[in-house]
């Protein structure tokens, strides 16, 4: 088989982890309309159901490290492919919330490992050409699993199946499985244990000739001896440090904030808020579908954009437009608009500006982002960390939504995200480094003597370093741990 071919397989494959991951993040919000039927559910479990994967995600993400580096990336993402499938079936066959949330908690295990084990894999095995778009790449096979779910929640709304919603996700999990098999090890972790040999017959099949192989081989193992002359283990104390307490508060409030302008609350219950204004489950799964597609279709340009425009413009365009919509959300809620053509017709354009601004921004930014703010060597913990707890504030917006729906209804919490969102805008303006086009010394020092990384504060001159277009660092296998 060519290598052109092989080297195609392990992007099938890899797409099939970031598919998966979208699925099962995303199919959850049409089920939702039904399960309530079968599942006696408070506000409080619907919000269980929903965050229980998202405990999980923490779980998997937190553990994926360690486990990545012992079992390898392969046997990891197999071990993930049954992780899916026992949960997916467990939940589809749950007959009360305890099972339904306990169920979505082992799937959300599987998300954790793949949202970080994935990129790692492909990463370590992809040609050097393709690397560098590989995060905004997964960003993007996210939103395509997430369209796929609501797709299949269309299609299924009729016979109200939520079990076979639900269900469906084992396919690409049974794929995925049988196809990762078939895959090698990567060679960045075979260098790792000191399984040179093996790299290379890795390498060799995958680049075609000796030479391209034994090249690569060369570059791989002065990067694992650097990096094991400078790396040593993260503690707290590092973190807090004066040094770099800086970096860690850009990498924190970045996650915060991604989650906290409120996009889980339109990914998972946006058929919910459609329904509570007047539509019937049919129109407001068709709706979803609609929003699917339109986060997909967005994540389009920023692949192109984030490189050249910069991660900051995005960011802060992006945080205008979701302030806008949330504001149009918030004043369309609190008119005492009737039932009718008016109130769905600004619900969908706001919920719709909402999300083509979020995708183009803070959906794709923020993975390019994190491996950049961090100096190498307390990169792969550090990213980890600001991982475990983006779980941690999807789940905790994920869990007290449906209870604030109740209590105070969608107008008051969309105007509470208006808020959010826009600080975020000051954040980026005023604490967030530009990385495009910089070099991670550039970066470190700004972030460090409290620079925003506008033009205008840059210290000149460029460092010459090797990274300088700005592109995530990848001969390291941890850089792509988010």
């Amino acid at each position: 088989m060519p290598a052109r071919i092989k080297n195609a397989l392990i992007w099938v494959f890899g797409a099939l982890g970031g598919i998966l991951w979208g699925y099962d993040t995303g199919v959850i919000s049409g089920a939702m309309l039904f399960i309530k039927n079968d599942i006696a559910l408070t506000p409080l479990l619907e919000g269980m159901v929903v965050s229980g994967l998202l405990v999980g995600a923490m779980l998997g993400a937190g553990l994926s490290g360690r486990l990545s580096d012992s079992w390898g990336r392969r046997r990891l993402i197999l071990a993930a492919s049954a992780v899916f499938i026992l949960g997916t079936l467990g939940a589809a066959l749950a007959t009360t919330p305890w099972t339904l949330i306990a169920f979505r908690f082992v799937i959300g295990t599987g998300v954790g490992i793949a949202s970080v084990v994935v990129p790692l894999y492909l990463t370590e095995l992809a040609p050097k050409h393709l690397r560098g778009g590989l995060t905004s790449l997964m960003q993007l096979l996210v939103t395509v699993g997430i369209f796929l779910a609501y797709v299949t929640d269309y299609l299924l709304a009729g016979a109200e199946a939520w079990r076979w919603m639900i269900g469906l996700g084992v396919v690409p999990a049974a794929i995925l499985a049988l196809g990762i098999v078939t895959q090698p090890e990567s060679p960045r972790w075979l260098v790792g244990k000191g399984r040179n040999d093996e790299a290379r017959h890795v390498l060799t099949r995958l680049r075609g000739t000796g030479g391209a192989a034994d090249a690569e081989l060369a570059e791989i193992e002065e990067t694992e001896r650097v990096e094991r002359a400078e790396s040593r283990p993260l503690t707290l104390k590092d973190l807090t440090a004066p040094r770099l307490r800086p970096v860690l508060l850009a990498g924190m409030l970045l996650v915060f904030f991604q989650n906290f302008v409120g996009i889980n609350t339109i990914i998972y219950y946006a058929p919910t808020l459609l329904t509570d204004i007047g539509f019937g489950s049919d129109g407001a799964i068709l709706a979803n579908v609609g929003i699917g597609l339109l986060n997909m279709l967005m994540t389009l340009p920023a692949m192109r954009l984030i490189d050249r425009k910069g991660r900051k413009p995005l960011l802060l365009y992006g945080a205008l437009g979701m302030c806008a919509a949330m504001l149009v959300l918030a004043v369309t809620n609190l008119s005492g608009l009737g039932y009718g053509a008016a109130l769905s017709t600004l619900t969908l354009f706001g919920i719709a500006l909402y999300i083509a601004s979020f995708a183009v921004s803070w959906g794709p930014v923020q993975w390019v982002m994190l491996p950049e703010l961090f100096p190498m060597r307390i990169r792969a913990a550090a990213v980890s960390l600001c991982v475990m707890f983006n779980w941690l504030f999807n789940m905790a917006v994920s869990l007290v939504f449906p209870s604030l729906l109740r209590a105070w209804g969608a107008g008051v919490n969309f105007l509470f995200f208006a808020v959010t969102t826009f600080a975020a805008f000051l954040f980026v303006r005023k604490l967030l480094p530009e990385t495009k086009g910089r070099s991670l010394e550039e970066i470190e020092r700004d972030l460090l003597k409290g620079r925003s990384g506008h033009p205008e504060d840059r210290d000149g001159g460029r460092s010459g370093h090797p990274e300088a277009d700005g592109s995530v660092p990848v001969s390291s296998g941890a850089d792509a741990a988010g």
